[in-house]
């Protein structure tokens, strides 16, 4: 018999770039990605799941180490389901972002940082279940971490109206 009580309650959280979130509660996060690349991290066994964005591929010790950084963002989120009792063998990732427009930038910065990601989660054994990278365009991502169900919403130019707290009452 299941009641209300025993239904898992759903949150919602707005992933802002630089951020890491590792929820307690089953939660849909959602984020919008242009060149910034998103790495979520599910446990098959526990059915627990956390997510990043980050906006640079990397930064060298010693200089200012914050999860503005693919190689400081991906370990950290890694490290953090680690202790939150995950298995590094129970995880497994799904890859977003990394679009380059080069009318407003020469320098392919998303597709550093898609490589960071991908070079951190193949060292540390990490299978990369799905992907969207690349391209022109941007993506607003939506994560949910009961499930592991993600969905992509992709956009030629990104709408104030896409980032949290959203207008007209959505």
């Amino acid at each position: 018999m299941n009641t209300d009580s025993q239904k898992p309650v759903t949150l919602d959280y707005f992933l802002k770039p630089g951020y890491i979130y590792l929820p307690e509660k089953p939660t849909v996060i959602s984020t919008v990605l242009g060149s910034s690349v998103s790495v979520s991290l599910y446990d098959r066994t526990r059915k627990t799941g956390g997510m990043n964005h980050f906006l640079f591929p990397q930064v060298d010790a010693g200089e200012q180490t914050t999860a503005l950084y693919g190689n400081i963002s991906v370990v950290t989120l890694i490290r953090m389901m680690l202790e939150n009792g995950s298995d590094l063998s129970n995880l497994e990732a799904q890859l977003f972002g990394g679009a380059h427009n080069p009318a407003s930038c020469p320098r392919d910065i998303g597709e550093d940082n898609v490589k960071t990601a991908r070079n951190i989660l193949n060292q540390k054994q990490i299978k990369i279940s799905s992907e969207d990278v690349g391209g022109q365009l941007g993506r607003k991502i939506v994560f949910n971490t009961l499930n592991n169900e993600i969905l992509i919403l992709k956009v030629g130019r990104l709408r104030d109206s896409d980032w949290y707290p959203y207008e007209d009452g959505r």
